[in-house]
């Protein structure tokens, strides 16, 4: 954001930290900007958090699930992805005690 280079003359822990404008360098940023992209998905769904204790207690229970699903992606194929999810879905689905469908 163009907001950034006041911010980072007010803290001084940023001073040297390299920011780049250009949007085809834009990928170099993207990582902390997407790390918390679900979050910002979420409160668009909920317009909003509106109490600093409710959003907190969401983060702290919503965070870790979905670090559980959350697979690297980018360094794995679609034939190794899915029963990796499965995987973690039957597991979730077990410490949940979720019955299914099926019965399992």
């Amino acid at each position: 954001m163009r907001s950034y280079p006041a911010a980072k003359a007010e803290i001084p822990e940023l001073a040297n930290v390299k920011h780049v404008f250009v949007k085809a360098a834009a990928r170099v940023n993207n990582r902390a900007e997407n790390s918390h992209q679900p979050t910002r998905r979420r409160e668009r769904q909920m317009q909003g958090f509106r109490d600093p204790r409710r959003t907190q207690r969401f983060l702290s229970i919503f965070g870790p699930i979905r670090q559980h699903f959350a697979l690297p992606r980018q360094r794995m194929n679609a034939g190794r992805h899915r029963p990796e999810l499965k995987a973690r879905l039957l597991a979730w689905q077990d410490w949940a005690d979720v019955k299914t469908a099926n019965g399992h």
